[in-house]
């Protein structure tokens, strides 16, 4: 806060002077004295207003108060009315500052969440890690993830939605995509035939699913699907479900991209 201008030798001071010696703007002490909060009391032979002490001394309390976040309605009811309750009004501020303070401290941890996401993906524990994803799990899949996909959209997206998980919500989206790869397997086994509105249901599906982590457009889907099939490592965990799962898999995704005008042969990721 301001420290107390000293006023002893003050008497006609020009709004000019009185912007540089109390620091406020002169479009500030205009809008002041045209709503009558504070007027100039002076008044030169050539109509020029100016301020004296007293209203220098109105001035800075206006400042003190306008610092600890009161309207200008308010400063003038505890200026003008004797009988105004100038701690409650100041008890009433102190309660909306804290409140103002525990939503930016809420938001700075809302931030650092968000660099955190933005820098490592996953913002569980090793151990949480193991927890849900199973001990097939390895931690350092999310660390090569960002060291290969970190400057893409999609690596931006992801993170943006990782922030605002914690291991229940990993959970239930680990839950849904072992119930939607439990029905891909049955339904291959069924003998659910690619393009059939069946294989199309589950095709769509895998995209809801997927965009728990990003957006997945149909042509980014069909990429997908080439490397379920060719990845060793995707074709070992599909393959593990049920034998020939990846194969199939990509063929259903392909077979839905067709139906929608995108050749699977000429898809890119976009």
């Amino acid at each position: 806060m301001r420290s107390v201008p000293d006023t002893s030798d003050v008497e006609g001071l020009t709004v000019g002077q009185v912007s540089a010696r109390l620091g406020v703007t002169v479009r500030a002490l205009h809008h002041w004295d045209e709503i009558g909060l504070a007027c100039p009391s002076l008044r030169t032979a050539a109509g020029y207003r100016l301020y004296t002490a007293a209203d220098l001394e109105r001035l800075h309390r206006i400042i003190a108060y306008r610092e600890l976040g009161l309207g200008l309605d308010r400063i003038r009811d505890i200026l003008d009315n004797s009988t105004a309750d100038v701690p409650g009004a100041l008890r009433a501020q102190r309660a909306q500052v804290a409140e103002r303070i525990d939503r930016l401290q809420q938001l700075g941890a809302g931030l650092d969440r968000m660099i955190d996401a933005h820098e490592r993906g996953l913002l569980l524990t090793v151990e949480e890690q193991a927890a849900i994803f199973g001990p097939g799990w390895n931690p350092d899949w999310t660390t090569r993830a960002r060291e290969r996909y970190g400057d893409t959209t999609q690596w931006q997206q992801y993170a943006e939605r990782a922030a605002a998980r914690g291991p229940a919500e990993w959970q239930a989206i680990t839950d849904a995509v072992a119930d939607f790869e439990r029905t891909l397997g049955e339904a291959m086994d069924a003998g659910i035939a690619p393009g059939s509105p069946e294989a199309d249901r589950l095709v769509e599906r895998h995209r809801e699913l997927f965009a728990s982590y990003f957006p997945l457009t149909r042509q980014m889907q069909v990429c997908l699907g080439r490397m379920f099939e060719t990845d060793p490592g995707f074709a070992a965990h599909y393959d593990g479900i049920r034998a020939g799962l990846a194969a199939w898999f990509r063929r259903i995704i392909d077979a839905g991209a067709r139906a929608h005008g995108i050749d699977p042969d000429t898809a890119t990721w976009q």
